[in-house]
């Protein structure tokens, strides 16, 4: 049974005193970014908390509370994953029915009116400083049913997919966090029948659900992350949705693969997931059967999570559709094995370092992560409420990612809100 709140918290919460996520916030009142944490419909304003001397009762010499005056999560997140789970157990007892501190927040009637904020009242921001963004291939599912599309079945995975996780560096720079529009991209298209592209709005624009992973420690030039340690490596988890642009992408990606077709945006959820909030839901990946060499080889079982993710698209009209649902375990790598083959060739990664999964697809229709599948690479359409149908994203449609996990208990559900866009037209 999980702990209940002093706090009114409603069934169903994604933000349960399960989960305590960190983000980023600012208010109308106070425009400075600041760390912040969710629990419920409120937010807990860090910054506020610990000058208030609401850490008091932590008895931790790793934690410098100043971390909780900087625009990003940078510097908490390269405390360690020990100060991590230290913080949040502690704001969990904080905001625990049978709290052991009453003092710090329940019965402090000024603390609580100065740091604790209504959700609504709040703008989110992109919660750490982003050095790089690699996105990975890891949906196993989804790579046979775009291999199928573009290859056969005969030929749906490449001869490397099963030996290691492939990956490419993304852009940093267009990471937005949910909320945030999505300008249709232009570039370079090559039209059914014609020998020479033109320069156009992207018609094909599709969505790519996934998992993204914030990182909380570095390695040096030239030493690779041994695999049993590289789970110490990760901060956090988000919803990712790596837009793409399949027009382009079908026209450049020959032979170095994704360039203006992925770096246009890519949006995640404002609330990072510690992976201790997850914990009680991990699971097995798909299973692979190749004999991965060494530095792959995990010695866990259970390396990824069961998170349940719904996709839907809601029309300029307003109308709602649910258009997936699919689970994170639907990866046959997991971060530890992206993060060990990232650097095994000696690059360094960074606190603050974004890694997506790659699009997480199912075996069955209602279950996969992209419209290119949904679709059968844009041959059949797919039906919205009151009869609108759709090939591919249209101006106006937003696209909202939903991804929670629940294990039936009262009050224990682990949630990620909301990774959601709006498609603003091209400037063209």
């Amino acid at each position: 049974m999980s702990p209940t709140s002093w706090l009114p918290i409603q069934h169903g919460s994604h933000f349960s005193i399960a989960n305590i996520p960190f983000g980023i916030i600012s208010t109308a009142l106070s425009p400075t970014p600041r760390p912040s944490v969710a629990i419920g419909d409120f937010i807990l304003d860090l910054r506020v908390f610990a000058k208030s001397d609401g850490f008091r009762a932590l008895k931790s010499t790793t934690l410098d509370i100043s971390v909780f005056n900087e625009k990003t999560l940078n510097k908490f997140a390269a405390l360690g994953r020990s100060v991590h789970r230290e913080v949040r157990k502690y704001l969990q007892s904080v905001f625990s029915e049978n709290t052991p501190f009453p003092h710090i927040l329940k019965d402090d009637v000024k603390l609580r009116e100065q740091a604790l904020l209504h959700r609504e009242t709040a703008k989110n921001h992109v919660p750490l400083q982003i050095g790089t963004y690699t996105d990975f291939f890891a949906g196993k599912h989804h790579a046979e049913n775009c291999g199928i599309i573009f290859r056969g079945p005969s030929n749906a995975l490449q001869p490397n997919y099963l030996h290691l996780p492939v990956g490419y560096h993304s852009r940093a720079s267009s990471v937005v966090v949910s909320g945030s529009p999505v300008r249709r991209p232009q570039g370079q298209i090559l039209l059914q029948g014609s020998r020479s592209p033109i320069l156009a709005a992207s018609q094909r624009l599709d969505i790519e659900t996934e998992l993204g992973a914030f990182l909380c420690n570095s390695n040096p030039l030239g030493e690779p992350i041994d695999i049993d340690k590289a789970d110490d490596y990760i901060f956090g988890y988000v919803l990712l949705n790596d837009w793409s642009a399949r027009d382009i992408q079908a026209w450049e990606a020959v032979p170095l693969g994704p360039f203006n077709a992925k770096s246009f945006c890519s949006t995640i959820s404002p609330w990072v997931v510690l992976p201790e909030a997850l914990e009680r839901f991990r699971c097995a990946p798909i299973p692979n059967e190749t004999n991965l060499l060494p530095y792959l080889r995990e010695r866990r079982t259970d390396s990824v999570f069961g998170i349940d993710l719904q996709v839907s698209i809601i029309s300029k009209e307003g109308r709602r559709t649910v258009i997936s649902r699919t689970r994170s375990s639907n990866l046959i790598y997991s971060f530890p094995q992206m993060i060990a083959h990232h650097t095994i060739g000696g690059c360094p990664l960074e606190v603050g370092d974004l890694l997506g999964s790659g699009t997480i697809s199912g075996t069955q229709p209602g279950t996969l992560g992209s419209l290119l599948e949904m679709t059968q690479g844009g041959k059949k359409m797919i039906q919205l409420a009151d009869g609108e149908e759709r090939l591919f994203l249209e101006d106006g449609d937003t696209v909202v990612i939903e991804g929670r996990c629940d294990s039936g208990d009262q009050g224990g559900i682990v949630g990620f809100g909301e990774c959601s866009g709006t498609i603003i037209p091209s400037i063209l």
